[in-house]
C-alpha cells in the first residue's frame, strides 16, 4: 500500500457500444447491444441505455432481444476498437512508463513512476487531464479510479462509472469498502459470493469482521487469507508494464453446426490466415500450432503440432492446421473451430520443408492452395463480424460466408460505401435486400435507403475515424 493515491485505473465506459454510438449519430442516446447476432450469440457490450432493460455482457443474445426488443443489435468492429484503444494507451504511456493493459479498454498506470503525481492533489489533476484528453482525442468517456493500490484503484473506477473520477484517500479504505458487497472484491464470483451469503456474510465489512481464521475454514487457506487482506484494503501488487503474450488465437462459433468436411477445412484455413494476421500484428512468430474443435455434443478436442522453428508464414500454419484436422472426427457436426499459435518468439525460423509442400500443393491445384483454397471465404463485408459466440479475449466473431453462396451477406453494423451516397452502415438485411443508413461521425443522423444485396454500387468499407485524423 502506498501513502499517496498514485495508482490510476482507467476503464472506458461501455467501450464497444460507446464507439458504435460515436460513429453512428442516429444511435446516440439509444439502446445499443454489440455481440454475436446468431442464435448462439452472446452480448459483448451493452450501452447504458440498454442496461436499464437488464441487458449485460455475456448474456445470451436471445435473452437480450427479449429484454430489449427495440435495441440496435450490431456486430463488433474490432479494427476500429483497436484503433481507438491504441490512441488511449498511447496517452497512458505519456503519463508513465509503467502501464499495465488489462484489455482494449482498461489499464493500470503508475503515476509516481512517471513523475506526474506524488500526492492526492497532483494525482487528481493527472486523472482529470487524462479524462479530458481522451474525450478530445476520441469523443469517448472513461472512468478513472485513483488509490494507493491496484485493487482499490479498480474499485474506485467502478464506483466512478460512468464518466467520473473517484480518488480514495489513503487511510479511508476500510471505511469505503465496509458497506460494499463482497462481490466487489476481485476473485469473488457467484459461487464464492453465494457460499459467503449462506454464512451470513454479504458486505466487505462483515468479511473483515469474520477474521482470517474463519475465512480460511470456509473457503480454504489460499483464498481465505487473500479475501481477508482484500477486505482490509491491503494489496501490494506492483503495476507491471506490458505483459508478454503467451499465445495468439482466433475462433468462431457457427450459427448452425457444420457437417460438410470441405466447408470445415475451408473454415480452418480461413482461421489460420486470421491467426497469422494477429501473430504478425503483435510482432511475434510461433512454433506450436493448435487446433480446437467443439463438436455437436459440446465435447471439445484440441490437437497440436510443434514445428522445428518459430514461423509467421500463413502457408506453414495453414498446412499444419489442415494436418491436425485430419486427425479429428467431425462426423456428427461441428459448432466451433479455433486455430492458435503458442511458443511465441520475436524472430522467425522458417520450416522450408513445410513451405515447399504448400507451394507444391498450390501448383498442383492451379494456384488455389489445395485445402487452403477456401482461406479467403471470409473476405468482403465481414472480416471481423459477430457470430454465434464469444472468443476468449477479443469478443465474438462470425464465420465467413460459405463459398457456394453467390449472395453477399451484410451484417448489421458493418461499414459500407455507396457510389452516390457515400459512407454508411448496415441497419439490416434479408429477402434479397439490405438497408443502409448514410451517416458518419460528426454528422447529423442520416437517411435510410434500401438496395438489392448484389447492388454493384454498394461495397464494404473501412471504419471512419471518430474524431479528426485518427489512423
Amino acid at each position: 500500500m502506498r501513502a499517496a493515491p498514485t495508482i490510476l485505473h482507467l476503464d472506458m465506459d461501455a467501450f464497444y457500444a460507446s464507439v458504435e454510438q460515436a460513429s453512428k449519430p442516429s444511435l446516440r442516446g439509444k439502446a445499443v447491444i454489440v455481440g454475436g447476432l446468431g442464435p448462439r450469440g452472446v452480448v459483448a457490450t451493452a450501452s447504458y441505455e440498454a442496461r436499464r432493460f437488464g441487458v449485460h455482457s455475456a448474456m445470451p443474445m436471445g435473452q437480450a432481444r427479449r429484454l430489449c426488443p427495440n435495441g440496435a443489435y450490431l456486430i463488433p468492429r474490432f479494427t476500429l476498437y483497436r484503433q481507438v484503444s491504441d490512441i488511449v494507451m498511447a496517452m497512458l504511456r505519456e503519463l508513465s512508463p509503467l502501464v499495465e493493459p488489462l484489455s482494449l479498454d482498461e489499464a493500470f498506470v503508475d503515476l509516481e513512476a512517471g513523475g506526474v503525481a506524488f500526492d492526492s492533489v497532483s494525482a487528481r489533476a493527472a486523472g482529470e487531464r487524462l479524462r479530458a484528453g481522451i474525450r478530445a482525442a476520441t469523443g469517448l468517456s472513461g472512468s478513472v479510479g485513483l488509490a494507493g493500490s491496484k485493487m482499490l484503484a479498480k474499485v474506485a473506477s467502478e464506483e466512478a462509472k460512468p464518466a467520473g473520477l473517484l480518488l480514495i484517500e489513503p487511510g479511508t479504505e476500510r471505511e469505503l469498502l465496509a458497506p460494499m458487497s463482497v462481490r466487489t472484491l476481485p476473485g469473488v464470483g457467484p459461487a464464492t459470493g453465494e457460499h459467503l451469503r449462506r454464512a451470513g456474510i454479504t458486505t466487505v465489512g462483515e468479511l473483515a469482521e469474520a477474521g482470517e481464521d474463519e475465512l480460511v475454514r470456509m473457503v480454504g487457506r489460499a483464498h481465505g487469507a487473500g479475501l481477508y487482506r482484500m477486505a482490509l484494503g491491503l494489496d501490494d501488487r506492483p503495476v507491471v508494464a506490458e505483459r508478454d503474450a503467451k499465445s495468439v488465437s482466433v475462433e468462431d462459433t457457427f450459427d448452425v453446426d457444420l457437417h460438410d468436411r470441405v466447408r470445415i477445412r475451408g473454415e480452418v484455413q480461413r482461421l489460420a490466415d486470421r491467426c497469422v494476421q494477429r501473430l504478425r500484428a503483435s510482432g511475434h512468430s510461433g512454433r506450436t500450432i493448435v487446433l480446437k474443435v467443439r463438436r455437436y455434443d459440446f465435447s471439445t478436442l484440441t490437437r497440436s503440432e510443434t514445428l522445428r522453428g518459430p514461423t509467421d508464414d500463413p502457408a506453414v500454419v495453414r498446412e499444419a492446421a489442415a494436418r491436425l484436422l485430419e486427425a479429428v472426427d467431425t462426423t456428427g457436426g461441428v459448432r466451433l473451430l479455433g486455430v492458435g499459435v503458442t511458443g511465441l518468439a520475436d524472430y522467425t525460423q522458417e520450416d522450408l520443408f513445410a513451405q515447399s509442400s504448400a507451394a507444391e500443393a498450390a501448383d498442383a491445384d492451379g494456384g488455389a492452395g489445395g485445402v487452403g483454397g477456401a482461406a479467403g471465404a471470409a473476405g468482403g463485408a465481414e472480416p471481423e463480424a459477430a457470430g454465434g459466440g464469444a472468443g476468449p479475449s477479443e469478443g465474438p466473431e462470425q464465420p465467413g460466408v460459405p463459398q457456394e453462396s453467390p449472395e453477399r451477406r451484410w451484417a448489421a453494423g458493418s461499414d459500407v460505401r455507396h457510389v452516390l451516397y457515400g459512407p454508411g452502415w448496415v441497419q439490416g438485411s434479408g429477402v434479397g435486400r439490405v438497408t443502409v443508413r448514410f451517416e458518419q461521425p460528426g454528422s447529423e443522423p442520416g437517411r435510410v435507403r434500401t438496395f438489392r444485396v448484389d447492388d454493384p454500387d454498394l461495397e464494404p468499407s473501412d471504419p471512419l475515424p471518430l474524431v479528426g485524423d485518427m489512423p
